[in-house]
């Protein structure tokens, strides 16, 4: 398991670059809009890092001190006990990748987050963030909203793993995450299906 954290440099870009901006502009603007200038003040804030393949995004026990948007890349979230890795996600499209339960609450995380692919990461502290919500009454649909979103995903995950089999579940992710079948290593599907490789793979042959 890989525990080193790269130092990579950070940019600080203008909002002017609206190529670096567009995915997550295109985010807020669809699903948490705030006035231009409130737009425009937020991106000023926002730093690119780049992360080579194989880095560590996030470790457990340690805090969200920047909320964190992929803006390009493959990112894999897991947990990890006693030498054995469960994944519990993937992120392969734009969007906030942070674990937002201990951003908001200033907590230790207890997820690890690996890239797959060399991965762009756009990022504001966490102080300017909080300050910009009290200036922009509407940004904090932000919050409330994606902590909605994120229990209906843990309630989903949690009622699929213990009431569907693995086969079931695979189906679904042919349908729900075709994304994910396209660009993640079928080692990591397995993990996430919590079933061996092996016993995918026949699930794969047998559905063919």
């Amino acid at each position: 398991m890989h525990l080193i954290f790269f130092d990579n440099e950070s940019h600080l870009f203008p909002f002017s670059y609206e190529n670096m901006f567009s995915a997550i502009s295109d985010f807020f603007k669809t699903e948490f809009p705030l006035n231009e200038h409130g737009l425009e003040e937020l991106f000023s804030h926002f730093r690119l890092t780049h992360y080579p393949a194989n880095s560590m995004l996030l470790q457990a026990e340690t805090k969200e001190k920047k909320l964190r948007f992929l803006n390009n890349g493959i990112v894999r979230e897991y947990y990890y006990n006693q030498d054995i890795e469960r994944n519990i996600n993937f992120y392969v499209k734009p969007q906030f990748i942070s674990d937002l339960l201990a951003f908001n609450q200033n907590t230790s995380t207890r997820k690890y987050q690996e890239c797959l692919s060399a991965v762009e990461v756009l990022s504001i502290d966490r102080h300017i963030f909080f300050e910009l919500l009290e200036k922009y009454e509407c940004g904090k649909s932000l919050v409330t909203s994606s902590f909605q979103k994120l229990l209906t995903q843990k309630e989903s995950f949690e009622y699929n793993h213990l009431t569907k089999n693995p086969e079931t579940r695979y189906l679904e992710l042919l349908v729900k995450k075709p994304e994910w079948i396209r660009y993640i290593p079928q080692y990591h599907i397995a993990s996430y299906l919590n079933i061996t490789p092996e016993t995918l793979s026949r699930i794969r042959k047998r559905i063919s």
